[in-house]
C-alpha cells in the first residue's frame, strides 16, 4: 500500500491580509518540507481569512486573491519548496454572474475554492460544491457552486478533495469519493468554535471515513475573525475509524502524519470528476510520532476560545491594551481575567467608579481582583459627577440608576480616546437576552468577552479559572467574595439581581428554550416553566432587541449567539 506523508497546517489568517496570510502558509510548507511531506493542505480561505463577506462581491478583491495563489505557488518554488504539493483554500473570482438550478444567487461572481501548488504552477482547483446559508453563515448569497470532484494522484495513491459544507452533506462530492474509490479525502475547513461542536464534527469526520473506506483528514483554520472563533482541532481518520493523528485546539500547529491508504486503480471515472496526476515527492522517510492532542474539558475550551477571540481581535484590529470597569462583581472579574490571559496583565487597565451606593466589599473586591492579576488600577468616584445632572432633570427612580451607568461609560470612554485602549463591555448573555443593561451606560465599549456567556456560565468559568491556577501554585485571580456574593448593580440601596428577575438557574433555562432552541412560548411552557415566568421572561427579550441591535460583538462560544446568528425583527409584537 502507498504510504503518504501528509501536513496539516492549521494557520491564523487575517481577512484581506494576502500577504501575511501568504507568508504564514509558505512558513508551514517550510516545516512540512523539513519533515519530508509529500502534501500539505492549509484551512479553508487561508489566503484571504474567512468569512470574507460581501468581499466576496468586490471584483478587485478577488483579483488580488486569485493574484496571490499564483504569487505563492512561485514563491514555494522559489523558496526550494517546489516538489512539495500544497492545498490552498481561497476565494475566486471574478466570474460573470450566473444561475445554476435554485443553488446560488444570481449575482454571485465568486468561488469558494482550494487550488493544488507544485512547482511554481496552480496544477488544479476545486470548488466548494454546498454552500451553506444558515447559523453564521452566507456562502449561498455570494458564490457560484462548483460540480465537480478534483482527485490527485500522487505516490501511486488516489486522493479527493473537498471543501468543509461538502463534508456535511449527504450525497454530492462525497458519494463520489466512493464512487472513484480514492484512499485519501483531504477536507479543508473553516469551521468556527461551538461548545459541543466536537460532539458533532469528530463523529461526522469518523462516520465519512467509514462509509466510503477511506481515510479522512480535516484541516480546519485557527483564531478569532470578529465575533467568530476557530478552533482548528485537525483531525486524521481512517477507514476503520481510528484517529491517527490529532492537532491541539485554538493554536497554530503543523499535525503531519505518515497514512497509508490503498492503491490507486486505473478504474474509468465518473462524469464530473476531474483527476491530476502530481509529481511525487520525497522518497520513503523513516516513521515518525505523531500527534494525538486530547482535547480539555468543557469549560477550559470555553476560556480558550473567548481568550483567543479577544486576543486576535485585540492585536489584529491594532488596539495596544484594554479598558474595562471592575465593579467587585463576576462579570467584570471574569472578564479582567480572561483579557489578563489574553494581553497579559500589563495591557490592561481596570477602573473601579463608586457611587454612593457602592457597597465597602464591593470596592474592597475590586481592589483585591487588580492586585491578584497584578493589572493597571485606578478608582474615579461618580457620586459627585451624577448628582448636578440628578439635580437639575430631577431624575428618580430607574431614571436616575441609568445615569449611574451613563457616567460609568463616559469615565471608560473619555480614558479610552485619552490613552488609546479598548474598552471591554462587561455585560454577559443573560443580561443582554432580558434587556438588563443601560443603552450607553454599561453597555459601552468595543469588545464584549462574555456576550455569549450565560450567567451561570459566567460563575462556572470563575470557579474553573480559579482552580487552574490553584492547581498550578498560581494566586486564584477571581476573589471568593465575588463568586460567592449576590449580584448587584448597586445603582440603589441594598438592591440584588434577584429583586426584578427569576433565580439565575431557572432564567438561563428558560433563556435556553427561547432563545437558543427557537422555542415558541407555549413550548417553553409545556416543558415545566411557570407560565407567568415565562411570560414576563420571554416579554423581556423581545422587547429588548433594539439594545441587542446596538451592542458590541463578542466571541460565539454557542450554537444560537446574538448577531449574525439570530436576526428578528425590533418592532415585534407577538401574540400571547
Amino acid at each position: 500500500m502507498p504510504r503518504l506523508r501528509l501536513a496539516l497546517g492549521q494557520t491564523n489568517p487575517v481577512v484581506g491580509d494576502l500577504v501575511g496570510n501568504s507568508a504564514q502558509i509558505l512558513a508551514a510548507a517550510h516545516r512540512a518540507s523539513a519533515q519530508g511531506a509529500d502534501l500539505l493542505a492549509v484551512g479553508e480561505m487561508a489566503i484571504s481569512g474567512y468569512p470574507i463577506e460581501d468581499l466576496a462581491s468586490r471584483p478587485s478583491f478577488l483579483a488580488e486573491c486569485h493574484n496571490a495563489v499564483y504569487k505563492l505557488a512561485k514563491e514555494l518554488q522559489d523558496a526550494g519548496l517546489g516538489d512539495l504539493a500544497v492545498i490552498v483554500g481561497h476565494p475566486d473570482g471574478p466570474f460573470e454572474p450566473r444561475l445554476t438550478g435554485t443553488s446560488n444567487a444570481p449575482t454571485a461572481i465568486a468561488q469558494n475554492c482550494a487550488s493544488v501548488l507544485q512547482h511554481g504552477h496552480v496544477a488544479a482547483r476545486y470548488a466548494k460544491h454546498h454552500l451553506p446559508n444558515y447559523s453564521v453563515f452566507d456562502e449561498y448569497r455570494i458564490f457560484i457552486p462548483g460540480d465537480e470532484l478534483l482527485v490527485l494522484r500522487i505516490k501511486g495513491a488516489d486522493v479527493a478533495l473537498i471543501v468543509c459544507e461538502d463534508l456535511w452533506r449527504d450525497g454530492g462530492p462525497v458519494a463520489r469519493v466512493l464512487e472513484v474509490d480514492a484512499g485519501l479525502l483531504v477536507v479543508i475547513n473553516a469551521s468556527p468554535f461551538e461548545r459541543d461542536k466536537n460532539e458533532v464534527r469528530l463523529p461526522l469526520v469518523t462516520r465519512r471515513a467509514i462509509e466510503t473506506n477511506t481515510t479522512v483528514a480535516y484541516v480546519n483554520i485557527i483564531g478569532g475573525q470578529d465575533d467568530l472563533v476557530f478552533d482548528g482541532d485537525s483531525v486524521v481518520v481512517d477507514g476503520a475509524g481510528t484517529i491517527l493523528a490529532r492537532a491541539p485546539q485554538f493554536v497554530e500547529h503543523l499535525l503531519v502524519v505518515d497514512v497509508e491508504v490503498s492503491a490507486a486503480t486505473e478504474a474509468k471515472l465518473p462524469d464530473s470528476v476531474t483527476r491530476v496526476t502530481l509529481a511525487d515527492g520525497p522518497g520513503q522517510q523513516p516513521a515518525l510520532e505523531t500527534d494525538l492532542a486530547i482535547l480539555p474539558e468543557d469549560r477550559e475550551q470555553v476560556w480558550n476560545a473567548l481568550v483567543l477571540g479577544l486576543r486576535d481581535y485585540v492585536h489584529k484590529n491594532g488596539f495596544r491594551s484594554v479598558i474595562l470597569g471592575l465593579s467587585g462583581g463576576i462579570d467584570s472579574a471574569v472578564c479582567a481575567a480572561i483579557a489578563a490571559d489574553a494581553l497579559g496583565a500589563d495591557r490592561v487597565w481596570g477602573v473601579s467608579m463608586p457611587s454612593r451606593y457602592s457597597s465597602d466589599h464591593s470596592r474592597s473586591d475590586a481592589d483585591e481582583l487588580a492586585e491578584n492579576i497584578g493589572l493597571h488600577y485606578s478608582t474615579e468616584a461618580i457620586a459627585d459627577l451624577v448628582l448636578p445632572i440628578e439635580t437639575q432633570l430631577e431624575l428618580t427612580g430607574t431614571a436616575a440608576e441609568n445615569v449611574q451607568a451613563r457616567i460609568r461609560g463616559i469615565i471608560l470612554m473619555g480614558l479610552s480616546n485619552l490613552e488609546g485602549h479598548l474598552v471591554l463591555t462587561t455585560g454577559n448573555k443573560t443580561e443582554l437576552s432580558v434587556g438588563y443593561s443601560t443603552i450607553y451606560g454599561d453597555s459601552v465599549g468595543g469588545f464584549a468577552p462574555i456576550k455569549d456567556v450565560p450567567k451561570m456560565l459566567v460563575w462556572e468559568l470563575a470557579r474553573w479559572r480559579n482552580d487552574s491556577a490553584t492547581s498550578r501554585g498560581e494566586v486564584p485571580p477571581i476573589p471568593a467574595n465575588s463568586i460567592e456574593k449576590p449580584p448587584s448593580a448597586e445603582l440603589r440601596p441594598d438592591q440584588t439581581d434577584q429583586d426584578s428577575l427569576p433565580p439565575y438557574e431557572i432564567l438561563d433555562a428558560i433563556l435556553e428554550a427561547y432563545i437558543t432552541k427557537a422555542l415558541g412560548r407555549e413550548d417553553v411552557i409545556n416543558l415545566g416553566f411557570d407560565t407567568d415566568t415565562v411570560d414576563f421572561v420571554t416579554k423581556l427579550v423581545d422587547h429588548s432587541e433594539w439594545k441587542r441591535r446596538q451592542g458590541a460583538i463578542g466571541p460565539k462560544i454557542s450554537g444560537m449567539a446574538f448577531g449574525r446568528d439570530r436576526r428578528l425583527p425590533i418592532t415585534y409584537r407577538p401574540t400571547r
